[in-house]
């Protein structure tokens, strides 16, 4: 959906005389989803992410965020 399309929603119901409120247009979006598949699988190797975590069960913090904290050179 494009803009033009949002704008076109509007437009063809107005010009027939029905009223279309601004307020409804805040809920209209040309947002892309095209590429994105709402319905598909995902993969996930459980093993391998379990395996990344601690022994209480998180994920340690990455050496990034250690440095960021002032906890790691």
């Amino acid at each position: 959906m494009t803009t033009e399309d949002c704008w076109r929603a509007v437009l063809e119901p107005r010009s027939q005389g029905r009223d279309v409120p601004g307020e409804i247009l805040s809920h209209i979006s040309p947002g892309h989803s095209d590429n994105i598949n709402f319905f598909g699988v995902i993969n996930v190797d459980v093993e391998a992410e379990l395996a990344k975590l601690d022994t209480a069960g998180w994920r340690p913090p990455r050496a990034a965020q250690l440095r960021e904290l002032g906890l790691m050179p």
